[in-house]
């Protein structure tokens, strides 16, 4: 039996102190009437629906990291330029991001916490977190050897992989999950989609007559840099990943009600930018998560230093 259809039996098992009431009130003589039977069968699809849920969830996950390859490596039968493809593909890295912080609350809260469950998400997060910003590094520059994108994009997809492993292997179910140790994969790949996303907004920048001349040049010198920018970044992205610096879980924290002053207003702040400059404000606001953590943590090494010094 698969493990899929021993969480369908765990489901039906599930409702099993309805099953034992019926069974006693026909024991006792007491058929039960068309109404509780209807009762019964619709309380027993309803859970055998929230069983299945974190799973479909996790499978949008992955859906959406197939789309974005797909997307990303099209050709011109499709009929979009090279920058709304890598939006597009961008976005629905976005949205796999969206399925995989919903999947792991619902089986939570359905209490349907499986290994299989486990093992499904970190599979999909390798193809959306891992395959699909390799596919968008190979594809978002053309200034650089090719061979050089091929060897930043598998090295990005591998320190994924091994962020996933050590992220099963070490993490308990005690576990609060209010920090990672590592840059998560998300927020990795989310940052290279932010750019992806991005780019269309630049170019718009850099070639529309209505914006002054002196922000044409810098939105043309962006555009051009990026090309070298983020297969860079990528690279540095790869290393935190496998690092041991610590990264707070927002959204465990947020769900949980602990927000702080300063996480508050970090979000203030992050939504004026999304107001004032579009998709732009994507890559400044993933850029402070994935940089801030290790910064603070070298400014404290160092402050040690100086002290014992």
């Amino acid at each position: 039996m698969s493990e899929l259809k021993r969480e369908l039996h765990a489901a039906d098992e599930f409702d099993d102190v309805s099953d034992v009431d019926a069974a006693e009130e026909q024991d006792a003589g007491k058929p039960l009437s068309r109404k509780d039977f209807r009762r019964q069968k619709r309380k027993r699809r309803r859970k055998v629906m929230l069983a299945v849920l974190p799973t479909m969830l996790t499978l949008g996950n992955g859906v959406c990291g197939l789309g974005a390859i797909a997307v990303a490596v099209s050709g011109a039968e499709l009929g979009w330029p090279l920058e709304q493809k890598l939006f597009t593909s961008g976005m629905l890295i976005f949205g796999g991001m969206l399925f995989d912080a919903l999947d792991g609350s619902a089986a939570r809260m359905t209490g349907q916490e499986t290994e299989f469950g486990a093992q499904l998400d970190s599979l999909c997060d390798a193809v959306t977190f891992g395959t699909a910003p390799a596919v968008i590094i190979w594809r978002i520059s053309d200034a650089l050897p090719q061979r050089f994108l091929w060897a930043v994009g598998v090295l990005f997809t591998l320190c994924v992989l091994i962020r996933l492993a050590r992220f099963n292997v070490e993490t308990d179910e005690d576990d609060s999950h209010e920090t990672f140790e590592g840059l998560p994969s998300p927020a990795a790949a989310g940052t290279l989609a932010a750019f992806a996303i991005a780019m269309p907004d630049l170019k718009d920048l850099a070639s529309n007559k209505i914006y002054p001349e002196n922000v044409q040049a810098v939105a043309d010198a962006a555009l051009v840099g990026s090309h070298y920018f983020i297969p860079a970044l990528a690279g540095v992205l790869a290393y935190l990943m496998v690092s041991r610096f610590q990264y707070p879980h927002l959204v465990a924290q947020w769900v949980k009600g602990r927000r702080t002053t300063h996480q508050i207003g970090q979000a203030m702040f992050a939504l004026g930018g999304v107001f004032l400059l579009h998709w732009l404000a994507l890559p400044i606001a993933f850029c402070y998560y994935s940089f801030a953590a290790p910064l603070r943590s070298l400014m404290r090494s160092r402050r040690s230093w100086m002290r014992a010094n």
